[in-house]
Protein backbone atom coordinates (compact mmCIF):
# COMPACT_ATOMS: atom_id res chain seq x y z
CA UNK A 1 0.00 0.00 0.00
CA UNK A 2 1.45 3.75 -0.85
CA UNK A 3 -1.02 5.26 1.67
CA UNK A 4 -2.62 5.14 5.02
CA UNK A 5 -5.98 5.82 3.55
CA UNK A 6 -5.67 2.48 1.10
CA UNK A 7 -4.07 0.40 3.38
CA UNK A 8 -7.32 1.70 6.43
CA UNK A 9 -9.62 0.40 2.82
CA UNK A 10 -7.59 -2.54 2.48
CA UNK A 11 -7.77 -3.73 6.22
CA UNK A 12 -11.51 -2.71 6.45
CA UNK A 13 -12.58 -5.11 3.20
CA UNK A 14 -10.44 -7.47 4.76
CA UNK A 15 -13.02 -7.88 7.59
CA UNK A 16 -15.83 -7.67 5.91
CA UNK A 17 -16.94 -4.20 7.51
CA UNK A 18 -18.52 -1.07 5.69
CA UNK A 19 -17.59 2.39 6.21
CA UNK A 20 -19.95 3.16 9.09
CA UNK A 21 -19.67 0.03 11.42
CA UNK A 22 -15.71 0.16 10.37
CA UNK A 23 -15.71 3.73 11.37
CA UNK A 24 -17.76 3.22 14.40
CA UNK A 25 -15.40 0.61 16.19
CA UNK A 26 -12.66 3.65 15.77
CA UNK A 27 -14.82 5.98 17.28
CA UNK A 28 -15.89 8.22 14.55
CA UNK A 29 -18.66 9.00 11.69
CA UNK A 30 -18.60 7.82 8.57
CA UNK A 31 -17.64 10.72 6.92
CA UNK A 32 -14.43 10.92 8.92
CA UNK A 33 -13.73 7.55 8.17
CA UNK A 34 -14.13 7.97 4.71
CA UNK A 35 -11.74 11.19 4.36
CA UNK A 36 -8.98 8.85 6.21
CA UNK A 37 -9.88 6.45 3.61
CA UNK A 38 -9.47 9.33 0.62
CA UNK A 39 -6.48 10.37 2.59
CA UNK A 40 -7.69 13.83 3.53
CA UNK A 41 -7.42 13.73 6.85
CA UNK A 42 -4.91 11.44 8.93
CA UNK A 43 -6.20 9.05 11.65
CA UNK A 44 -5.05 9.92 15.57
CA UNK A 45 -3.56 7.55 18.03
CA UNK A 46 -7.15 6.68 19.68
CA UNK A 47 -8.51 5.79 16.41
CA UNK A 48 -5.69 3.48 16.08
CA UNK A 49 -5.62 1.72 18.95
CA UNK A 50 -9.36 1.38 18.91
CA UNK A 51 -9.69 -0.38 15.55
CA UNK A 52 -6.45 -2.60 16.73
CA UNK A 53 -8.81 -3.69 19.19
CA UNK A 54 -11.63 -5.22 16.09
CA UNK A 55 -8.75 -7.10 14.63
CA UNK A 56 -6.69 -3.88 12.50
CA UNK A 57 -3.14 -4.55 11.46
CA UNK A 58 -1.98 -1.08 12.64
CA UNK A 59 1.23 -2.17 11.34
CA UNK A 60 0.20 -2.36 8.65
CA UNK A 61 -1.86 0.87 8.36
CA UNK A 62 1.32 2.75 9.41
CA UNK A 63 4.58 1.36 7.58
CA UNK A 64 2.81 -1.18 4.86
CA UNK A 65 4.72 -4.02 5.97
CA UNK A 66 2.17 -6.48 7.92
CA UNK A 67 2.89 -7.66 11.40
CA UNK A 68 2.45 -10.93 10.07
CA UNK A 69 5.98 -10.15 8.45
CA UNK A 70 7.94 -10.48 11.68
CA UNK A 71 6.49 -14.10 12.93
CA UNK A 72 8.68 -17.53 11.98
CA UNK A 73 7.64 -20.01 9.56
CA UNK A 74 6.04 -22.17 12.20
CA UNK A 75 4.18 -19.15 14.01
CA UNK A 76 2.70 -18.10 10.45
CA UNK A 77 1.38 -21.86 9.67
CA UNK A 78 -0.18 -21.67 13.03
CA UNK A 79 -1.83 -18.47 12.86
CA UNK A 80 -3.37 -19.46 9.23
CA UNK A 81 -4.57 -22.65 10.90
CA UNK A 82 -6.79 -21.21 13.79
CA UNK A 83 -7.79 -18.69 11.74
CA UNK A 84 -9.87 -21.41 9.83
CA UNK A 85 -10.86 -22.94 12.91
CA UNK A 86 -14.60 -22.68 13.70
CA UNK A 87 -14.93 -21.52 17.35
CA UNK A 88 -15.25 -25.35 18.51
CA UNK A 89 -11.34 -25.69 16.95
CA UNK A 90 -10.06 -22.48 18.23
CA UNK A 91 -11.22 -23.55 22.10
CA UNK A 92 -9.87 -27.21 21.63
CA UNK A 93 -6.26 -25.40 20.44
CA UNK A 94 -6.52 -22.67 23.30
CA UNK A 95 -7.26 -25.82 26.01
CA UNK A 96 -4.29 -27.49 24.06
CA UNK A 97 -1.92 -24.48 24.68
CA UNK A 98 -3.17 -23.88 28.45
CA UNK A 99 -2.42 -27.36 28.91
CA UNK A 100 0.70 -27.73 28.03
CA UNK A 101 1.83 -24.27 29.55
CA UNK A 102 0.27 -24.39 32.45
CA UNK A 103 2.15 -24.91 35.47
CA UNK A 104 1.52 -28.51 37.53
CA UNK A 105 -1.49 -28.38 40.09
CA UNK A 106 -0.52 -28.64 43.79
CA UNK A 107 -2.36 -31.01 45.59
CA UNK A 108 -4.74 -29.45 48.33
CA UNK A 109 -3.53 -30.28 52.11
CA UNK A 110 -4.95 -33.05 53.63
CA UNK A 111 -8.30 -32.46 55.60
CA UNK A 112 -8.24 -33.78 59.11
CA UNK A 113 -9.75 -37.26 57.70
CA UNK A 114 -6.68 -37.60 55.88
CA UNK A 115 -8.22 -36.97 52.71
CA UNK A 116 -7.38 -34.75 49.63
CA UNK A 117 -10.07 -31.91 49.03
CA UNK A 118 -11.02 -32.49 45.20
CA UNK A 119 -10.42 -29.58 43.21
CA UNK A 120 -11.65 -28.34 39.92
CA UNK A 121 -9.83 -25.54 37.87
CA UNK A 122 -11.65 -24.01 34.55
CA UNK A 123 -9.54 -22.26 32.45
CA UNK A 124 -9.77 -20.83 29.30
CA UNK A 125 -11.75 -17.57 26.99
CA UNK A 126 -13.14 -19.41 24.10
CA UNK A 127 -13.92 -22.53 25.18
CA UNK A 128 -12.99 -24.33 28.72
CA UNK A 129 -10.48 -26.93 29.93
CA UNK A 130 -11.10 -28.89 33.39
CA UNK A 131 -7.98 -29.90 35.30
CA UNK A 132 -7.60 -31.12 38.43
CA UNK A 133 -8.04 -34.26 40.80
CA UNK A 134 -11.99 -35.06 41.12
CA UNK A 135 -13.11 -38.43 42.07
CA UNK A 136 -17.30 -39.31 42.61
CA UNK A 137 -19.77 -38.88 40.05
CA UNK A 138 -19.92 -35.34 37.90
CA UNK A 139 -22.68 -33.92 35.93
CA UNK A 140 -21.59 -30.83 33.53
CA UNK A 141 -24.61 -29.00 31.70
CA UNK A 142 -23.62 -27.05 28.76
CA UNK A 143 -26.19 -24.50 27.02
CA UNK A 144 -29.77 -24.74 26.83
CA UNK A 145 -32.73 -27.15 26.19
CA UNK A 146 -34.53 -25.97 22.72
CA UNK A 147 -38.15 -26.30 23.35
Amino acid sequence: MSTIGEALKAERLRLGMNQEDFGAAGGVKKRTQISYEQDERSPDAVYLRAISAIGVDVQFILTGDQAAASLTDDEKELLSGYRGLDIRGKAGVLGMIDGMTAAPATKPAPQKSDTATPTVIFHGKVGQQVTGDVTGKQTFNVGTKKK
